[in-house]
């Protein structure tokens, strides 16, 4: 990529540049190998909010770390970009919002779905969501015409849809690594066509492109998502319980690493919600749930990926929830970024 002014006088072991980048880098996207997009977005959380608030958590948190990476020495160097964060979406989750509260709360209570202000409520949340997913499919393939690594910050973990679209129009056959604490399996949860909860049910819906989608340290689940999983053969489950069962026979996390990785094609997108982490990495976040994945374990996993040849096409990192009183769940959601970008740099070092 060519330097600019800005990326030559650059300092990496210098003080934070509080530049309203993801790291303070001064990458333009044109110069940039790899740009991050951000969904400022969470109408359908089931609990906690806030995730709308993780991408400039993130950005603020972000500038506090060190970008010597022994895992991706200098990959930082490829560029990473931000790119305008779009706070339209931003207003639009506040409105509808409202909209889906209403409806859980209403549901919660023992009411009727097939109510008629409830029903127009979902219609309202349905078509507000569409939107954001066409807003982002617009923004992802915009930068891949441009020949860029597309990686999505958010917001809940309905966002990436977009981001899979488009990256579906550009290959044939690809792998998800999914971390997260849920299947999101889910048809239609709450009626909310794009919730949190549907995400991977709806890439299997609509996206045939998505081969194999690999979940790990799921615990969290519906039976019906349960069973849903068991018979698709695009669906491969490292549920946490398995995974702590296999430890306690003696496998070891690198073991279990490379038998994840080998249920993947050469070609992966890397969903990574953050509550697939245990809960001291993500406090706050909108669903938390007891046990998951240390963060060097995750970190492993990932690498593993990378060290196996496979290469990251994209990937997001979402469901980080800002709180004003602890700012864990923004650094830990910083470095999980940054070593996601080092690492899908990496893999895409000789393409």
């Amino acid at each position: 990529m060519a330097e600019t002014a800005d990326t030559q006088s650059f300092d990496p072991d210098g003080v934070g540049v509080d530049n309203g980048t993801y790291f303070g880098m001064p990458f333009a996207p044109d110069n940039a190998a790899l740009v991050l997009v951000s969904a400022p977005w969470d109408v359908t959380v089931s609990y906690g909010a806030g995730t709308a608030y993780g991408p400039d958590a993130i950005i603020e948190a972000s500038t506090q770390l060190d970008f010597y990476d022994p895992l991706s020495p200098d990959a930082w160097r490829r560029g990473i970009a931000t790119a305008d964060v779009d706070y339209t979406l931003q207003e639009a989750s506040q409105r509808l919002r409202s909209d889906a509260e209403k409806v859980i709360r209403h549901l919660e209570e023992g009411g009727s779905p097939d109510d008629d202000s409830i029903a127009r409520k979902v219609r309202r949340v349905n078509e507000g969501s569409a939107a954001m997913n066409a807003n982002i499919a617009a923004q992802a393939r915009h930068w891949l015409g441009q020949g860029k690594i597309v990686g999505l910050v958010g917001g809940d973990h309905s966002t990436p849809y977009g981001l899979l679209q488009a990256l579906a129009e550009r290959h044939e056959r690809f792998g998800i690594l999914h971390i997260d604490a849920h299947c999101d399996l889910r048809e239609a949860y709450e009626g909310f066509e794009f919730s949190h909860a549907s995400i991977m049910y709806n890439v299997l819906r609509d996206i045939p492109q998505a081969a194999k989608i690999v979940q790990v340290a799921v615990r969290d689940f519906s039976r019906r998502e349960f069973e849903f999983a068991a018979a698709s053969e695009r669906v491969e489950q490292f549920g946490d319980l398995s995974l702590a069962e296999a430890e306690f026979r003696g496998e070891t996390w690198d073991q279990q690493c490379r038998r994840m990785v080998e249920r993947l094609p050469q070609e992966v997108y890397v969903s990574f919600d953050i509550d697939g982490l245990s809960l001291e990495n993500c406090p706050h976040t909108g669903t938390p749930v007891p046990g998951g994945l240390s963060f060097n374990r995750a970190l492993w996993l990932i690498e593993t990926l990378v060290r196996s040849g496979r290469r990251i096409i994209g990937f997001d990192v979402v469901e980080v929830s800002p709180s004003p009183a602890d700012r864990t769940d923004a650094i830990v959601g910083a470095r999980v970024l940054w070593k996601l970008c080092g690492l899908t740099l990496k893999s895409n070092d000789k393409q």
